[in-house]
């Protein structure tokens, strides 16, 4: 077995005190889930409806589940009973689902918004201006039932080191931007989610709170 509980302490020495690990564990079997539960990891992020749920029945209630990646909005209501937060919303439609799924269990579910910077043509997330449209637009705000926490994204997989750090920089900008001028009266949105195996420490370096970590702790992924 991958020594899970080596790489989670290892990781955890690299980030600064304010910055959370999200363990990134899709794929990934339920013992190496437990063996980082017992070293106190407790936030773990999947991306798939199927294997989520299976995970939640068996391993402990207290961990904080987060779902990364995208998701589709017909499948919103089966993790709406108890996801604690979803990383990646990229559009209006998808967060009226979630506010509507929450309010039939009561809850409000906390939900980042999904920036897309990278140069890569990857499908999904907000550029700059369409999320700065997003929240000038004030449709969100009558949504009860979720709340914007923050931003997500996700740099180009490149070697080049000064894009990735100037990519998340931009973020990092924003971020303060639009904290400023929709969120200045609210200390809940906080989160700045950019960083993965591969770049977590330019994360760190870019103001990033939480960075999403898998291969690093629990190895290659077992597909």
């Amino acid at each position: 077995m991958y020594d899970v509980a080596k790489n989670l302490h290892e990781v955890l020495r690299n980030l600064p005190d304010g910055v959370k690990l999200v363990a990134i564990s899709k794929f990934h079997p339920n013992e190496y889930l437990e063996a980082a539960y017992r070293e106190g990891q407790r936030i773990f992020g999947e991306s798939q409806v199927q294997e989520l749920s299976g995970k939640v029945e068996t391993l402990p209630k207290d961990i904080e589940w987060h779902f990364i990646g995208h998701l589709q909005t017909n499948k919103v209501k089966y993790i709406a009973p108890y996801i604690s937060m979803i990383e990646a919303v990229d559009s209006l439609k998808l967060l009226k689902e979630i506010n509507k799924q929450a309010a039939k269990y009561n809850r409000v579910i906390n939900v980042l918004l999904e920036l897309h910077i990278a140069k890569e043509e990857t499908k999904y997330g907000f550029s700059p201006d369409a999320c700065r449209e997003f929240l000038e637009n004030g449709e969100w705000r009558e949504l009860k039932n979720v709340h914007i926490s923050g931003l997500m994204m996700m740099a180009s997989n490149v070697d080049d080191r000064s894009q990735i750090k100037q990519e998340m920089t931009l973020a990092a900008n924003l971020f303060d931007e639009l904290k400023a001028k929709y969120f200045a009266n609210d200390p809940e949105f906080k989160e700045r989610s950019w960083g993965m195996s591969h770049d977590y420490d330019i994360a760190v370096e870019c103001r990033s709170t939480m960075v999403r970590v898998g291969t690093t702790i629990f190895g290659p992924r077992v597909y």
